[in-house]
């Protein structure tokens, strides 16, 4: 019997091996759970060439929009752990939306096999130009002459520049109305229509309709000013030293993938951000090209976990 159980468990270790060479053997899929145009649906886009020169397979980005990435996540929790299947998703997914949705479809520091961190980066705060202040400081005052008036869409409750939103009034002692949208994309185009008045949005979404005059941008919560608008302030500087908000995009798979697996996706990811045309594509928007190992994902995103929770907390920030 022991014999029979040893030969048994033998070929099905040599089976498995034997199945995860082949991988891949047909598309992989990027599921992103916003819609197209935002920052995670950028980057994904960005990688899919060079992942899928690397992979020799297609690598297909899918959009899944709803309940802040929610939908998206957890659709990637069911999914095979087979490697067939990754999630491209943003902070708020992973570190904001655990303490902000009550019954939760996915844990994301359990549920997944964490591959990397792609890029970083700062939020940018912009207001259409048609709303009239120059700087922060014109800006909290317009706030304070209008209390609760003044709109500040965002890409969704819990998102990175919904955070910078909060953070912003309970430091300035100001009020406005949170509109969240779907996704960067549309918030972005009603800001710029003039639908909308003030927004932090990530650098890359934005820097171009900054350039071409379409919003103006009054402050940046990097840690440091940004090279692509050297000029801009950091809310730091101006005084509010705890306004540092870093957006971040990062990819997982499924909880249980195969060793090897796991290694040919986080090699083909490395491929891709590391590609000079690609990291270039990147840069010039704003990126930090990251490209973590799944170790070093694994503690960032513990890190975040436990700073947002404290942030979510102290603002008392909700999904209204």
């Amino acid at each position: 019997m022991k014999k029979t159980l040893t030969a048994l468990i033998a070929g099905l270790v040599l089976a498995s091996g034997v199945l995860a060479a082949g991988y891949p053997d047909k598309p992989v899929t990027i599921i992103v759970p916003f819609p197209p145009g935002g920052s995670t649906d950028m980057l994904a886009r960005f990688m899919t060439p060079k992942m899928s020169e690397k992979l020799g397979q297609p690598v297909v980005v899918e959009n899944k929009p709803g309940a802040t990435g929610a939908i998206g996540a957890a659709q990637i929790k069911r999914a095979a752990p087979d490697g067939y299947n990754i999630l491209c998703a943003s902070i708020g997914v992973w570190a904001a939306n655990p303490f902000l949705q009550k019954n939760l479809a996915y844990d994301p520091a359990k549920d997944f096999d964490l591959l990397t961190v792609a890029v970083k980066s700062p939020n940018i705060l912009v207001v259409n130009p048609n709303i009239p202040v120059k700087d922060v400081k014109e800006l909290v005052e317009y706030l304070k002459q209008k209390p609760g008036k003044v709109t500040f869409p965002s890409s969704g409750a819990g998102s990175s520049d919904h955070l910078s939103i909060a953070l912003f009034w309970m430091l300035t002692n100001t009020t406005g109305i949170h509109v969240p949208y779907k996704g960067g994309g549309p918030a972005i185009a009603d800001l710029v229509a003039g639908h909308a008045d003030v927004s932090f949005q990530n650098l890359n979404n934005v820097i171009g309709h900054i350039k071409a005059g379409k919003l103006r941008a009054l402050a940046t919560t990097g840690e440091k000013r940004t090279p692509l608008l050297p000029d801009l302030p950091t809310l730091v500087e101006l005084g509010y030293k705890d306004m540092v908000v870093t957006s971040w995009q990062a990819l997982a798979a499924p909880k249980g993938l195969p060793a090897d697996v796991k290694n040919t996706l986080h090699g083909a990811m490395m491929a891709a951000l590391k590609d000079p045309e690609t990291a270039k594509k990147l840069t010039d928007l704003g990126f930090d090209v990251t490209a973590s190992s799944p170790e070093e994902f694994v503690t960032f995103l513990n890190s975040e976990l436990a700073k947002w929770k404290k942030v979510i907390e102290i603002g008392k920030i909700t999904l209204d």
